[in-house]
């Protein structure tokens, strides 16, 4: 049989499992809001541990405890920090009240944690209380985005890692694949050749802008409005504390951080939010597309293009034998469209706010952190369980090079348009490649040809000056 104790707040007295750290706020708000059936994401947790031990250490500076009782908070802070405290932190992350179910929980718990290194009783409020201690010269306002801004930055160093993994890993293919010619293809129609290799440079730029982009947005998150309170006046705040709790937060997470000039503006606005947000989605962009792309190329592996290998990972059909899919593509892009997904959902809580106050911040959080932990787990898997096994099908491209009438643009600078023309129309006539018929009008040897289709040709920088005139 579960033993209870009994708590009490402002709407009367309720009974809390006896061995739990959290207390009567957690147990309402657990009551109030069954909504996304999960948790809130453990970074929040960990980023609120960090910001109760600024405001512990500069509560301490103040005199506000004596050391034994100081000493006991920043010890259950630096646990929450540590992640030791995450299963304890219940509530749900979607909810009312700008936050302050997650802020209270958070209070609850190290409250309870700090009396429990003291010795004490769990819900001995007298000794160490959630709202009086834990809760000290703060409101939910400035604690919750300072730390909704703490746990981005940590994530988005998270993401930007594997941002630059994969782009690497792209690099490494163009290496591997400069000398692979293929027909590159504009409205998936044939076009020009170019190489697998410069294909897979282009992946590799496209995620670099993501990493630079990725980079410079998390200064917009190092302003905070800690020491602001309810509404960004620092009401019922010291001065000192005010100036002191910053400082003390940039120190504990090792980020740049700094007090925003204008903490009432601070306090009422979240477009910074949608602004990080728009990065990621940026950068979702080009994980869909990129995704997209290999799945065409592996197509196949006989009737699709199956210009390129993917490892495969998972035997793909329940009826078809043999049949291998593109999972992790598939996977990826799946997450891809969620961040987009979210990034809409964000746009909206942002824009919802009204005068000294955005109250749909908990959905904000849950959005911007769900989309940091899908583009870096989305970043590694496609990296590590894809790219990294990506093989190409050489035999496979160069037949299509020889036989694909798109070649023929190779061969212009060596006998002219007209010529090329012709040599193009009479492949498609006579089911020759393209190769043969050009050997076959005595306009090129074997030997030109394949220089003309070579890498290194395909790929120089324009066409080579004083081509052969149209005979």
């Amino acid at each position: 049989m579960t033993a209870y104790r009994k708590e009490h707040d402002l709407l009367g007295e309720r009974d809390v499992p006896a061995h739990a750290l959290h207390g009567i706020h957690t147990e309402r708000a657990i009551e109030n809001f069954p909504l996304a059936r999960r948790a809130v994401n453990p970074a929040l947790v960990r980023a609120y541990g960090a910001v109760k031990l600024a405001c512990a250490r500069t509560n301490r500076e103040l005199g506000c405890w004596d050391d034994r009782t100081a000493a006991a908070i920043e010890a259950a802070c630096e646990e929450m920090i540590e992640g030791r405290l995450d299963a304890h932190v219940v509530v749900d992350a979607l909810q009312g009240g700008a936050g302050t179910s997650t802020n209270m929980n958070v209070n609850e718990v190290l409250a309870n944690r700090a009396l429990q290194l003291l010795g004490r009783p769990l819900g001995d409020y007298a000794a160490v209380s959630p709202t009086e201690d834990l809760n000290r010269h703060q409101s939910t306002n400035d604690t919750y985005p300072t730390a909704l801004k703490v746990a981005a930055v940590g994530r988005l160093r998270d993401l930007e890692r594997e941002v630059v993994a994969l782009l690497e890993e792209f690099q490494r293919k163009e290496k591997q694949m400069a000398h692979v010619v293929k027909v590159g293809r504009t409205q998936l129609q044939d076009a020009v050749l170019l190489t697998l290799g410069r294909e897979m440079g282009a992946y590799a730029e496209a995620f670099a802008r993501d990493r630079w982009r990725i980079y410079k947005c998390e200064e917009r998150l190092r302003t905070v409005n800690l020491g602001g309170t309810a509404i960004g006046t620092g009401l019922a705040a010291p001065r000192q504390y005010i100036f002191r709790v910053v400082d003390h937060l940039r120190e504990i997470t090792g980020y740049g951080l700094g007090r925003a000039e204008n903490l009432v503006e601070a306090t009422q606005n979240a477009d910074v939010f949608v602004e990080v947000s728009g990065i990621l989605k940026a950068c979702a962009s080009n994980l869909l597309k990129v995704s997209s792309d290999l799945r065409l190329l592996a197509s196949g592996p006989d009737a699709g293009l199956g210009e390129i290998r993917l490892p495969p990972r998972q035997a793909g059909s329940s009826i078809m034998p043999g049949k291998v899919n593109p999972v992790i593509p598939e996977a990826v892009s799946q997450a891809a469209m969620a961040v987009m997904a979210h990034d809409h959902a964000l746009t909206m809580a942002c824009s919802l706010g009204n005068l000294e106050l955005n109250a749909f911040l908990p959905l904000v959080a849950d959005a911007l952190l769900t989309s940091l932990d899908l583009l870096t787990a989305a970043c590694g898997i496609l990296r590590r369980l894809c790219v990294a096994g990506i093989e190409a099908d050489e035999d496979r491209c160069r037949r299509t090079v020889h036989g694909a009438t798109a070649s023929a643009t190779a061969l212009v600078a060596a006998v002219g348009y007209e010529a090329a023309q012709r040599i193009a129309a009479e492949a498609r006539r006579s089911g020759q490649t393209v190769r043969d018929a050009a050997m076959a009008a005595g306009l090129l040897t074997a030997e030109q040809f394949d220089s003309l289709v070579a890498g290194e040709s395909v790929m120089r920088l324009g066409s080579p000056t004083g081509h052969k005139e149209t005979p």
